[in-house]
This record gives structure tokens, C-alpha cells and sequence, in this order.
């Protein structure tokens, strides 16, 4: 994966990495090392945490479905005469 933000986006993660590292671990990181741990974080759990938002999206749309199968279900006419 890679970063596909808009530059205000960009420097707004930026801020909050380098944020991060000094108050975390007192370590005072430039724009360009905080970039590259955002691209690297990215990659590493990016993939996963896309996945798991379709998978939670489907989830989502599937239980509407079920609904709607319900309702459907609902309005169908019985066939009392036999």
C-alpha cells in the first residue's frame, strides 16, 4: 500500500508521529523520518486494516439484506384456502 493523502492529510499525520516520538520516547524526529515510519506502518498493518474494513462493510451489508429479506418475507400472501 502506499500513502494516498492529500498534502494537508500528510501533515497532519506528520505532526501527529513526530508528536508522538517526543512525548512517547523523547525522541525528536524530522518530517522526512516521520514520512518514511508512516510508509512503513502502511505497509506493514495498511493491508489488514483495509481488509478488515471491507470485511466489516460486508458484514454490514449483508445484516440490511437479511432485513430486507425479512420485510419481504413479511408482505408475501398467505395461501389460506388449502
Amino acid at each position: 500500500m502506499t500513502l494516498d493523502y492529500s498534502s494537508d492529510e500528510l501533515s497532519a499525520l506528520v505532526d501527529k508521529v513526530r508528536t508522538h516520538f517526543s512525548t512517547e520516547f523523547e525522541l525528536e524526529i524530522g518530517r522526512f523520518e516521520a514520512e518514511e515510519f508512516l510508509e512503513f506502518i502502511t505497509g506493514l498493518v495498511g493491508p489488514h486494516f483495509y481488509n478488515r474494513g471491507l470485511y466489516d462493510a460486508q458484514s454490514a451489508l449483508m445484516a440490511k439484506i437479511d432485513d430486507i429479506n425479512d420485510a419481504i418475507y413479511q408482505l408475501e400472501q398467505r395461501d389460506d384456502a388449502g
